[in-house]
């Protein structure tokens, strides 16, 4: 193996996710999590060549910890050698990237300056690129951004309807996330299509905890669920996702409500979890669908997926034309039930499952689940760490 791997570093408020990924081929050398971070319970998981293992931090149990051991497990395999760069995902990039960036400390200070547009994310996201640049000083660092595919968004679909000096003087609009997800399973569809990604037009949902949904037009992303922060769009776990902003102020106003507690409740509380009473994991209300135990869980289920069938119909008017609609994300993925009723809302868009199909592509597995006559319906796996490091590798390669 020459110098030509890439470290991918995912950083989390309290975990740490890390793959070595050789870009060329796809593969996936050395991979795994760190997770409970900054409690005694912190852990990291690694898989090195079919053999998993799991390891106790020791303290401080903090990410810089968790980056010592992961180094101190490219050293044993002697893997070191071969990293070419560290590729890092960065939650906002606000509109000053739109494109994979070499971190030198201008760069630094930008991310912490557009901190204030995702105070839960960038922070801890540079707590990463800094423990990785400690442990490798040597080697360049490269920041990913999730906004950055949708930096294509014309102003027509990004710019809020409340007074412009606001965008003007604190950007604020919308800018959408889960981008590198996005692009990856539209490239994904395109090889699929055997069409050039900038002539190929999708609708992408990725549906997780999180979710959002994306048009997709010549291959640049044209809008998009999510806004000036993820809690824009449809019903996602644990978020709200779209409400009329008059529900804060009469919390506030009538119902005593803190700023704080509004936060919590529409971020924290909400969603999934918030209406059936019972979980934010799909898999959980699904369970109690099947096994007739609650009506709640059928009503919740219908709102979700009923919100996102309407995003996916209202993005035809963002569209040239329409290649197919990707389910892609760990709901996506895994959810035959929710696929199925999401397009059993879509029949005017000409979109059928076979559900033979429907269910049987599951758990990483990716393939084509529409009818004969139908337009196109995929379910296709996401993998914003192979993005990350091809990305990172490109930058870097095209350096030199």
């Amino acid at each position: 193996m020459s110098k030509n791997a890439v470290l991918v570093i995912n950083c989390g408020s309290s975990s740490l996710k890390f793959s070595l990924i050789e870009p060329n081929s796809s593969k996936v050398i050395i991979s795994g999590v760190a997770e409970r971070l900054l409690s005694a319970e912190a852990f990291l998981k690694t898989s090195y060549a079919g053999t998993k293992t799991s390891t106790r931090l020791n303290p401080p149990f903090d990410h810089q910890t968790a980056v010592d051991v992961i180094v101190a497990a490219l050293y044993e395999h002697n893997l070191v050698e071969h990293l070419l760069a560290v590729g890092h995902r960065l939650v906002h990039g606000g509109e000053s990237y739109s494109q994979p960036t070499v971190i030198i400390d201008a760069v630094k200070q930008r991310i912490k300056e557009l901190a204030k547009l995702a105070p839960l994310h960038n922070p801890v996201n540079l707590i990463g690129v800094e423990a990785a640049e400690k442990a490798f000083a040597d080697l360049p660092q490269v920041a990913v951004f999730d906004t950055a595919f949708h930096q294509s968004m014309p102003e027509k679909a990004f710019i809020y309807g409340i007074p412009y000096k606001l965008y003007q003087q604190h950007g604020i609009r919308r800018y959408g996330f889960h981008g590198t997800s996005h692009y990856f399973v539209g490239k994904q569809a395109a090889k699929l299509l055997h069409k050039p990604f900038r002539s190929t037009s999708v609708i992408s949902a990725h549906l997780g905890n999180g979710c959002s949904v994306t048009a997709i037009d010549n291959g640049q992303s044209v809008d998009t669920s999510m806004g000036l922060t993820p809690l824009e769009g449809v019903v996602m776990g644990t978020r709200s996702g779209d409400v009329d902003p008059g529900i804060i102020f009469h919390l506030i106003q009538q119902l005593n409500y803190s700023a704080t507690d509004v936060d919590k409740l529409l971020n924290k509380e909400s969603g999934l979890l918030g209406i059936s009473e019972m979980s934010n994991d799909c898999r959980t209300i699904e369970e109690a669908i099947i096994n007739d135990e609650d009506a709640r869980a059928n009503l919740t289920m219908d709102i979700f997926c009923y919100r996102v069938a309407k995003t996916i119909a209202s993005y035809m008017a963002s569209l040239s034309h329409f290649d197919g609609l990707i389910f892609t994300g760990g709901i996506g993925e895994n959810s035959n039930l929710v696929r199925s009723r999401i397009v059993n809302s879509l029949k005017l868009l000409n979109l059928e499952l076979d559900e033979t199909k429907n269910t049987e592509v599951r758990f990483g597995k990716s393939g084509l689940i529409s009818k004969q006559g139908s337009n196109n319906c995929w379910v296709i796996a996401t993998n914003e760490e192979q993005v990350i490091a091809e990305q990172t590798y490109q930058l870097i390669s095209k350096d030199k």
